[in-house]
C-alpha cells in the first residue's frame, strides 16, 4: 500500500464535492498500445505465479477474502467511490497492460480522496484514490504505483499482513475504511497499522512493479519521479528530512531512499510514457479533485503541486485556476497580486472555468476595486446561473453597484 505520509484526516474538514459527469474519453484509451506478448507466456515466464484460486470457504485464506468481498461490496455503495465508466475502462486497460494473465481477476475501483494513495487486497480488489491520479504526470508514473500493488498482490502480501492481524473482528473495523468513508481523521492510522508493511515488502513489491512497467514498454525512470514530486510537496513544509521523518510507518523505507533504489532499478530509462492518454482519461473528472485539493486546506502542499502542473503546461487553466484560488486563500503577503495574476491569465482561456470569474471578483473586492469586481461576478452568474452561491454572488452585484 501507498499512503499519503502527511498528518491524515484533512479530508475529514470538508464535506467534498459530488463527482463530476460521467464521460467515456477514455473508453478505448487504451486501444492501440504496442502488441502484448501472448498472455500463456506471462505465467511461463518466471515473473508472475500462475492466476489465483479462491480459497475453500472454511479456510482461514477463504475468511479473508469473503471479509474483503464484503467491503468491496460497501466500497460499491459509496458515495466517495467514483462510477465514471471512462475512467473504470482506463484503469481496467492499465492493469490488463501491466498483468494481463491476472487482469481478470482485478477490479479496481477509484475513491475520491484528495490524498496519494492506493492499495489492493487479497481477493483482487484494486482501490486508487484520486490525490494520486491528479499527481501523476503521465501513464507511466501512475503504471509505476499501480505496478508496486500488484506486486504486492502477486506476492500475497496483504494476506499475509491480514493473517498476521487475527483478529477479524479488528480486521473488519480497518478494512472499512479502505474506500474512505467514516471518520478518516480517527481511523485511518489504525487501518496502516494492517497494512504496514515490511521493508522487504515494499522492497520486493517495487522491484516487481518495476519490471511489471518496463516489460510493458513504460520509461522505468519515471518511477523515482513519483517520489522525487511526494518528496517535493513534503518538504516545503517538512523542511529537507521530510522524506525521512514523515514516513507512514516505522517498518517502511524511507521515502528518499525508495526513490534512490527505483533510480538504480530504473537503469538507463526509455520507454513510453502515455501522458496524453492519462490527460484524456482524468479530464472529466480533474477539476472537481483540483477543487478537493484546495479544501485540504495545505496550501503550501498545494501550491508545490499547481507551480508543477503550471510548469509542465503554461495553458493548463484549471491548473491556473487552482494556484489562484489557493493564493488568494492563503492571503499573506503579495497573494493578492499573484492571484489575480493567475486568474487573469484562467479567465482569458477559450473555456475557463466559471469559478475562474467568482474568485476573480473576490480579489478584486480585496483589492477595492469595484468595478472589477462587478464585472467578474457578473460574468460568473451568466455562466452559472445556477451555481449554488449564486444568491450570495447576486447580493454582491447589489453591493457593488452604485
Amino acid at each position: 500500500m501507498i499512503l499519503d505520509p502527511r498528518t491524515p484526516g484533512a479530508p475529514g474538514r470538508r464535506a467534498f464535492l459530488r463527482s463530476a459527469c460521467r464521460h467515456c474519453l477514455a473508453l478505448g484509451a487504451l486501444a492501440g498500445l504496442p502488441a502484448l506478448a501472448a498472455e500463456a507466456a506471462e505465467a511461463d515466464d518466471g515473473l508472475l505465479p500462475a492466476r489465483f484460486v479462491r480459497p475453500a470457504s472454511d479456510s482461514d485464506e477463504g475468511g479473508l477474502w469473503a471479509l474483503m468481498d464484503r467491503e468491496e461490496a460497501r466500497l460499491r455503495r459509496s458515495p466517495l467511490t467514483l462510477r465514471d465508466e471512462g475512467l473504470k475502462a482506463y484503469l481496467a486497460g492499465l492493469v490488463k497492460r501491466l498483468a494481463p494473465t491476472h487482469s481478470p481477476d482485478i477490479r479496481p475501483h477509484t475513491v475520491r480522496m484528495p490524498l496519494f494513495n492506493a492499495m489492493m487486497a487479497p481477493n483482487g480488489m484494486m482501490i486508487v484514490w484520486s490525490g494520486l491520479l491528479l499527481r501523476a504526470e503521465n501513464e507511466a508514473q501512475l503504471a509505476a504505483v499501480i505496478g508496486h500493488e500488484l506486486g504486492h498482490y502477486l506476492e500475497r502480501h496483504t494476506l499475509e499482513q491480514m493473517r498476521s492481524a487475527r483478529n477479524h473482528a479488528l480486521a473488519a473495523q480497518l478494512v472499512g475504511l479502505i474506500g474512505g468513508w467514516g471518520s478518516v481523521a480517527g481511523q485511518l492510522g489504525l487501518a496502516a497499522s494492517m497494512f504496514a508493511f515490511s521493508r522487504e515488502h515494499e522492497s520486493r513489491a517495487d522491484r516487481l512493479g518495476m519490471r511489471l512497467m518496463k516489460r510493458a514498454g513504460y520509461d522505468g525512470g519515471q518511477a523515482p519521479l513519483v517520489w522525487e514530486n511526494l518528496l517535493a510537496e513534503l518538504r516545503v513544509t517538512g523542511g529537507q528530512e521530510a522524506g525521512q521523518r514523515a514516513d507512514i510507518f516505522a517498518t517502511h523505507p524511507t521515502t528518499a531512499g525508495r526513490r534512490d533504489e527505483l533510480r538504480q532499478m530504473a537503469g538507463d530509462g526509455g520507454g513510453e510514457l502515455g501522458a496524453e492518454r492519462l490527460r484524456q482519461a482524468i479530464a472529466p473528472l480533474r477539476f472537481g479533485w483540483l477543487q478537493d485539493e484546495i479544501k485540504r486546506g495545505q496550501y503550501e502542499e498545494s501550491l508545490v503541486l499547481f507551480d508543477r502542473m503550471v510548469a509542465v503546461d503554461g495553458q493548463d487553466t484549471e491548473a491556473r485556476y487552482a494556484r489562484g484560488e489557493v493564493y488568494r486563500l492563503r492571503d499573506e503577503g503579495g497573494d493578492a497580486d499573484r492571484a489575480l495574476a493567475d486568474l487573469d491569465l484562467a479567465s482569458q482561456a477559450k473555456q475557463p472555468p466559471a469559478e475562474t470569474f467568482r474568485s476573480l471578483g473576490l480579489v478584486h473586492q480585496q483589492r477595492n476595486d469595484s468595478a472589477g469586481a462587478l464585472k467578474a461576478f457578473q460574468q460568473y452568474l451568466a455562466m452559472a446561473p445556477k451555481a449554488a452561491d449564486a444568491g450570495l454572488v447576486r447580493g454582491y452585484l447589489t453591493d457593488l453597484k452604485p
